[in-house]
């Protein structure tokens, strides 16, 4: 009876103490997952952000949904909605996540996880290509885990230059 009553005591302990070797591969990306609001600044002026992260197909990659809306400034004085999606996966042959950015504008980046700090709190993800812009161009994406939530840095590279801040935000967990 003793035996019996320490198994079913200790079986929730054991259960959720090892993950399964695909619940660990996504540990870096665990903080993201969820729905998220934010605002931000940049080249096209004060936007505010919705985004979305979440598993699917059977936790093989992580879909990145994300609107921001811009307010009506002098370049653009009706405002602007920018709109993307993305996949990060990873790639068991280069032992790295990548990530493929769809763009309402119709640029397709392809990122690849360029480093990731020891305390998983700064991910940068540096382009390995960029679609339907010159060549030469390169793209960073810097997201850093905060106590209160996720700040984005994209930056943008033109051809033999030094990355320039493109835009900055602030996102919390709805």
């Amino acid at each position: 009876m003793k035996s019996i009553f320490y198994l079913l005591f200790s079986l929730p302990y054991i259960a959720f103490s090892q993950l399964s070797k695909k619940d660990s591969l996504w540990l870096p990306f665990k903080d993201f997952i969820g729905e998220w609001k934010g605002t931000g600044t940049g080249v096209d002026g004060e936007g505010s952000y919705d985004r979305s992260y979440r598993l699917i197909l059977n936790k093989n990659y992580l879909e990145v949904k994300n609107r921001t809306t811009y307010a009506p400034s002098k370049e653009n004085p009706n405002g602007y909605n920018h709109e993307d999606i993305g996949y990060i996966s990873y790639d068991k042959h280069r032992k790295t996540f990548v990530f493929r950015q769809f763009q309402i504008e119709g640029f397709v980046n392809e990122y690849r996880l360029e480093s990731i700090s020891s305390d998983h709190k700064t991910l940068v993800f540096v382009s390995e290509s960029i679609e339907n812009i010159p060549a030469g161009w390169r793209a960073r994406e810097t997201y850093i885990i905060e106590d209160q939530g996720i700040t984005e840095e994209f930056d943008l590279a033109e051809p033999g230059k030094e990355y320039q801040k493109y835009t900055r935000a602030f996102l919390v967990k709805k």
